[in-house]
């Protein structure tokens, strides 16, 4: 993504004073490879359908403030430089200071003619003038005013109440544009009178999916009194997928970047491969004749192929008690990770979600308090599938974000913000005991609040599964027949029966061990937890998750 320029504060007072987080570019630990020959993939630009982008990370600081936002570090405004030679801004970026300097927004190219105009004037969006913060000196916010027919796709930042030159920026024409909304929370002044309140937030295009042609800027928008004017991502009218890539550059965009995932020492219930799953006993029922389960084939070409839910068929362990035991355990040693890729935002970033499965999900367990608690059969469910996802930039192959899969939900970081792996480009990920959520780093994840939640614990141990070494490329749609799908992704029934219990009785159970002064909050906490969480039911397959074709959550 090309380097960044840093800025080392000034020294006045002869002290040594302590560098911000943003005064630091953050890089991969490792120098990228050279990626395998293909069409589009990494070439640098990417061609809208007569608009050309480029990423630009290479930034000249323009106005910090010092407080407010994430960790009251303040944020911190850039304008692009060092962009390519026909190229020119269309918006501004800007970023909490708690972090490295990390991120980047597109540049244009008028290819088709007209595309690309100048504003006819600008309008001030908020100046910190009246904000009684630390900061450096004044800053100005502007929003370019485009002609009729056109839209704006970035704001301009100043250090100075004079408008900007028109010259500085363009606007782009209607039809290359898509709505966009607001992504992550930047900053914000709580101090601030309520007539100069404003929170800065990251954008994204509303509409996000493999099919979606809404294209990231990585610019911002300002939420406040004096901020009506709304902006807008572009749009990748061509959408020819040239730029996705190719078979080659997969497998070396996975042995660059995949996961090695840490599992809990004392995790009882480890992952395998789908097939040794079947291989070792795994059985298919159907509704009216669950006395006569049928064994799976290696493959699962014998499972029902699409369809719906509709309760007629589900998966689960083998009857025999000491075969049902074993693969409750699993088996580290086969254990495969699915690879999904898919475009996303535009063909602008390819989307590699890896899927891992595990025959069993273990029981929650509570922490109330200073008291722990298993929590009886709550939790427990055949078949666990995990995953997390990868974003790669399609102009540089340089990897963006990740996402962690936790439970019925998840988050995004930036690359900036994950662990790597021994100096390598590699991902860290934790698996939760019992659960197998997935967190960037290792420690205690309360789901809950006030002390009181089910506990995700995590752990750097010696029990790890390298998702770079064994693993398949499931599906890449938009190769067509150049990856063959398994047949088991197809099945679109739970991989686990619906498993029967009084779930009040199992919270009486634990309410025993509370002293009563903690029993009512532990009630409420329990009222307000998700579904999932109580397991009763075994999950869908990978395909059948809202994350296949859209966006993560």
């Amino acid at each position: 993504m090309g380097n960044c320029l840093s800025f080392p504060s000034t020294n006045l007072s002869k002290k040594v004073e302590q560098v911000s987080p943003i005064q630091t570019v953050f890089k991969l630990p490792s120098p990228l490879p050279i990626w395998p020959a293909g069409e589009g993939f990494a070439n640098g630009s990417i061609d809208l359908g007569g608009l050309e982008v480029c990423q630009v990370s290479s930034f000249a600081k323009i106005w910090a403030t010092h407080e407010g936002g994430i960790d009251n570090l303040g944020v911190t405004f850039f304008e692009p430089s060092q962009i390519l030679d026909g190229f020119i801004m269309l918006g501004c970026y800007s970023q909490p200071s708690n972090k490295s300097q990390f991120g980047w927004v597109l540049a244009g190219k008028d290819v088709a003619g007209e595309v690309l105009r100048t504003p006819v004037d600008y309008t001030l969006v908020w100046s910190s003038e009246s904000v009684k913060i630390k900061q450096d000196g004044n800053g100005y916010i502007w929003y370019p005013v485009p002609p009729e027919g056109y839209k704006s796709v970035g704001l301009m930042v100043t250090n100075s109440p004079e408008k900007p030159r028109l010259d500085k920026i363009r606007v782009v024409r209607a039809d290359f544009t898509e709505e966009c909304e607001k992504d992550t929370w930047i900053w914000g002044d709580d101090k601030a009178a309520q007539s100069s309140k404003v929170n800065i937030y990251a954008l994204r295009p509303k509409t996000r999916g493999t099919q979606a042609h809404g294209v990231c800027m990585g610019t911002f928008q300002v939420d406040g009194a004096a901020s009506a004017l709304s902006l807008s991502c572009l749009k990748n009218k061509q959408f020819s997928l040239s730029h996705m890539p190719n078979l080659d550059q997969i497998k070396s965009i996975t042995q660059t970047y995949s996961p090695l995932i840490y599992l809990h020492p004392d995790e009882p219930f480890l992952p395998s491969s789908v097939s040794w799953f079947f291989n070792n006993g795994a059985l298919l029922y159907k509704q009216g004749e669950e006395s006569d389960p049928v064994r799976i084939d290696s493959t699962g070409s014998n499972l029902p192929q699409g369809g719906s839910n509709d309760g007629m068929y589900w998966l689960d362990l083998p009857i025999d008690g000491a075969a049902k035991g074993k693969v409750k355990k699993g088996d580290l040693q086969s254990s495969n990770a699915y690879f999904h890729v898919k475009p996303m935002l535009g063909a602008t970033f390819t989307d590699i979600s890896i899927w891992v499965f595990y025959p069993f999900n273990g029981a929650a367990r509570a922490k109330v308090k200073f008291i722990n608690i298993p929590l009886g059969k709550i939790g427990e469910h055949v078949g666990d599938w995990e995953h997390m996802t990868l974003r790669v930039s399609n102009f540089s192959g340089e990897l963006w974000r990740v996402y962690y899969s936790e439970h019925s939900g998840g988050s995004w970081l930036n690359a900036s913000e994950v662990e790597f792996v021994s100096g390598k480009n590699k991902v860290a990920a934790y698996s939760s005991l019992h659960g197998h959520a997935f967190y960037a780093r290792p420690g205690l994840v309360l789901q809950g609040n006030n002390d009181i939640g089910i506990r995700n614990d995590t752990s750097k141990s010696k029990i790890m599964m390298d998702t770079g070494e064994r693993f398949e490329l499931v599906s890449a749609e938009y190769l067509g027949s150049m990856v063959a799908e398994p047949p088991w992704l197809n099945f679109n029934r739970p991989w686990g029966p619906k498993i029967n219990y009084d779930t009040r009785e199992e919270l009486k159970n634990v309410e025993k061990l509370l002293p009563g002064n903690l029993k009512t909050q532990f009630e409420k906490f329990v009222n307000g937890l998700p579904n999932e969480v109580f397991g009763e039911e075994g999950p869908l397959g990978p395909k059948m998750k809202n994350s296949w074709n859209g966006d993560e959550v």
